[in-house]
């Protein structure tokens, strides 16, 4: 990672978008990177529209991080938990951005994944989350390798561990999969 990464972490309430944020933010702060985060969250309770917004940089770099919120048009990564968040927040990419959305179609301007299908295949249906960031990680775009993710996940432990790193390692195959059919 050079400079700055801009991540747009968008879906419904209930998905996981603050975990999935939090589990970023926390794998970069354990690489000592700065990390910026924005909340918006309000409407979660309903199902409605959550996006988050993560800057993280090296702390030895010239950019500095001055704002948590990602102008449109600049966002380096938009994980899409749901297909819905392209059309509402697809607007924040940049051009030369990767998006990875959690869809049944393949979208033209992102790579997708059936995380819900992988995830119930799992019996973790709520691990979806974890199964897109798998996906994204893999895929060598974020800031980070999938091993910090992991490192992050256990550092929580609770009941839900063992799915999130199973959901997680099923995302990282399946990117490893979709690259070798390239």
């Amino acid at each position: 990672m050079n400079g700055i990464q801009r991540i747009i972490i968008s879906g419904l309430g209930g998905q996981g978008v603050l975990f999935v944020t939090r589990v970023l933010a926390d794998a970069a702060l354990d690489m000592g990177f700065s990390v910026l985060i924005s909340e918006t969250h309000g409407m979660a309770q309903r199902g409605g529209n959550v996006i988050s917004h993560l800057k993280v940089a090296r702390r030895d770099g010239e950019q500095m991080l001055v704002s948590p919120l990602i102008r449109p048009g600049k966002a380096d990564i938009l994980l899409a938990l749901h297909p819905e968040a392209m059309p509402v927040h697809g607007h924040y990419l940049a051009a030369e951005g990767f998006a990875f959305v959690n869809s049944t179609e393949k979208l033209p301007s992102a790579l997708s994944i059936d995380a819900t299908a992988l995830a119930e295949s799992l019996s973790s249906p709520v691990s979806a989350n974890m199964v897109l960031l798998g996906f994204a990680v893999a895929s060598g775009k974020l800031f980070c390798e999938p091993e910090r993710i992991e490192f992050a996940l256990k550092g929580y432990g609770g009941k839900r561990l063992d799915a999130s790193l199973n959901a997680l390692r099923a995302g990282c195959g399946a990117a490893a999969d979709h690259a070798r059919q390239r």
